[in-house]
C-alpha cells in the first residue's frame, strides 16, 4: 500500500512540474508574439509626423461613412475662408461613422463625433474601444492632401493630438494611453460636389462611403 501512495504522489508532483513548465513557456512566448505584432504605419508627409519619444500601439481599419449636411456659408463654425466657394451655401461635416475593425474582422472600436468632457463638451472626433469602454476625443486636425501619399478623391490625411480620455464603466483603459492618432491610406469620404447650392439644398444630408487606417500612439514611458 504504501508503495502505490508513493507512486500517486510522484504523479501528481511530475504533473504539477510539468504544468507549472508549460505556463512558462507560454508567459515567456508573450513578449515574443507581441513584437510580432508590432505596429508599424506607412511613411507619412512630415506635416502629420508623430513627435519623437511615442510609439503606436493600436491599429484599426476603419469602414463607414463621412456624413455631410448642407448649410449656409460660411456660418457659426466655418469661416469665409473655409466655404468651398461663393454660393453662400457648402456640404459640412456633422459626424464620421465608422468602425474599426483588426486584422481579423474583428470589431476594435467605434468612430464618431461627440462632446469632450475636458474641454466643456466642445464635439470632437471620437473613438470607444469596443470591448472595454475606453474612449479617447481627438484635438484640432492637422490635414494633409499632399498627392504623394493622399489618393485622388479620398479624404485628407489626419494627425490628432489627445484631447481627452475616459476609462470604461469597468474600468477600461485600452485608449486611455493615447497620445496622438493618425488617420491614413484613406479611400473616398469626399463631400459631394453637387445638391448643396441654394435656399432649398439646406438640410440635405449626404453620407459618404470611405475607408481609412487610424493609428494611436502612446509615450514610449508608458
Amino acid at each position: 500500500m504504501q508503495n502505490r501512495s508513493e507512486d500517486r504522489t510522484t504523479r501528481r508532483m511530475l504533473y504539477v512540474a510539468r504544468s507549472t513548465a508549460l505556463a512558462l513557456a507560454v508567459a515567456a512566448s508573450g513578449p515574443t508574439a507581441a513584437h510580432a505584432d508590432r505596429v508599424t504605419p506607412p511613411p507619412v508627409p512630415s506635416t502629420i509626423a508623430v513627435q519623437a519619444g511615442n510609439t503606436p500601439f493600436l491599429q484599426g481599419h476603419g469602414v463607414g461613412t463621412q456624413n455631410y449636411i448642407c448649410l449656409p456659408c460660411p456660418n457659426a463654425t466655418t469661416s469665409p475662408a473655409s466655404c468651398p466657394d461663393d454660393s453662400g451655401f457648402a456640404w459640412i461635416l456633422f459626424t464620421p461613422e465608422a468602425t474599426l475593425l483588426a486584422d481579423n474582422g474583428k470589431q476594435i472600436t467605434t468612430h464618431f463625433f461627440s462632446p469632450n468632457p475636458s474641454e466643456d463638451g466642445t464635439i470632437r472626433a471620437t473613438w470607444q474601444h469596443s470591448r472595454d469602454g475606453s474612449t479617447v476625443w481627438g484635438g484640432r486636425a492637422t490635414p494633409s492632401t499632399d498627392p504623394k501619399f493622399v489618393a485622388s478623391g479620398a479624404v485628407a490625411w489626419l494627425l490628432l493630438p489627445m484631447a481627452g480620455v475616459q476609462e470604461g464603466p469597468t474600468g477600461g483603459r485600452t485608449l486611455t494611453a493615447t497620445t496622438f492618432i493618425q488617420r491614413l491610406n484613406t479611400a473616398g469620404g469626399v463631400a459631394p460636389s453637387t445638391g448643396c447650392s441654394q435656399p432649398s439644398d439646406v438640410g440635405a444630408k449626404a453620407f459618404v462611403p470611405y475607408s481609412a487606417d487610424y493609428f494611436f500612439y502612446k509615450a514610449d514611458d508608458k
